[in-house]
């Protein structure tokens, strides 16, 4: 019925906004898209299921060693990847896009080598406890999902508007130049949206694995496309964008599978979103005007 698959939907795309969080955050304050976005939220879903099967981790503890781990993937690429051409005069944001490719590959290379090219089940206590409310069925794997992603995406807004530091992003993204004239710390402020946004990966790749149950080197490549599709939905650079978007595709998804054939569900899902592009090509919470750097 429509209900139970809005419930399904709606779960799903929380964790596809969540990823796009990550690639809006980077884009709106470096201007570039980070193609290794999708491998750092595949490495945090592998962190979170090592530490459930060999190290007996809860979920809390998995994804705690998720986001540490995908914090440090996200340090290591800026001081080696982003930084050195960010110093470079004359270099276009093109070469910060190639460098992010070669991340992605070096990633996914070497999570074939640490973790072996099979699909690994996220064993989870608790995977067969539903609740019924009437006809409807919810899993407390889609509460936790639901809850936990909604809850990031509420606080993320609340601190990018109520803290020093969210305006001081906020006021980077604007105009790198003006804000350092203003007094902020423009590196650090850096430093601090590719952590947050690697951060963002992890904890989607532990909750994405948790909901399908499945964990593969590969599954970077395609959630990182609809992380990039949301994100041109939503409005580049825009934070309520990437959430509205995620949500939108994740419905669509879902509805696309339910009533039509499982096949097309990508298909479906794309097409949707160049339809909306074709009536509104700045995205849903895209500006027309093009923003001055």
């Amino acid at each position: 019925m429509l209900t139970q698959q809005l419930i399904n939907g709606l779960t799903l795309g929380s964790t596809y906004a969540l990823v796009a969080l990550g690639y809006t955050l980077i884009f709106g304050v470096l201007e570039i898209i980070n193609m290794a976005h999708g491998e750092i939220f595949m490495f945090g879903a592998f962190v979170g299921l090592m530490t459930v099967l060999y190290y007996k981790g809860s979920l809390l503890t998995a994804i705690i060693a998720a986001i540490i781990a995908t914090m440090l993937i996200g340090l290591l690429m800026e001081w080696i990847a982003l930084r050195p051409l960010r110093r470079q005069k004359g270099a276009s944001h093109l070469a910060s896009l190639i460098s992010t490719i070669g991340v992605s590959i070096f990633l996914e290379n070497l999570a074939h080598k640490l973790f072996g090219p099979e699909t690994q089940p996220f064993p989870i206590p608790f995977t067969n406890v539903t609740y019924e409310l009437g006809s409807v069925r919810i899993s407390l794997v889609q509460i936790i999902i639901f809850t936990i992603a909604v809850a990031v995406m509420i606080a993320l807004q609340v601190w990018l508007g109520k803290t020093r530091y969210g305006r001081a992003l906020r006021a980077t993204a604007e105009n790198i130049e003006t804000a350092a004239i203003l007094g902020v710390n423009t590196r650090r402020i850096i430093l601090l949206t590719v952590l947050l946004a690697s951060a963002l990966g992890g904890l989607a790749g532990v909750l994405v694995g948790m909901g399908f149950n499945a964990v593969t080197p590969t599954m970077g490549v395609s959630v990182g496309l609809k992380g990039l599709a949301i994100i041109i939905l939503g409005g580049m650079g825009s934070v309520p964008g990437a959430m509205v978007g995620g949500l939108v595709l994740g419905v669509t998804e879902v509805l696309a599978v339910v009533y039509g054939d499982s096949a097309y569900r990508d298909a479906v899902a794309f097409g949707m979103i160049i339809v909306i592009l074709l009536l509104r090509p700045q995205g849903i919470f895209g500006s027309k005007q093009p923003v001055r750097r």
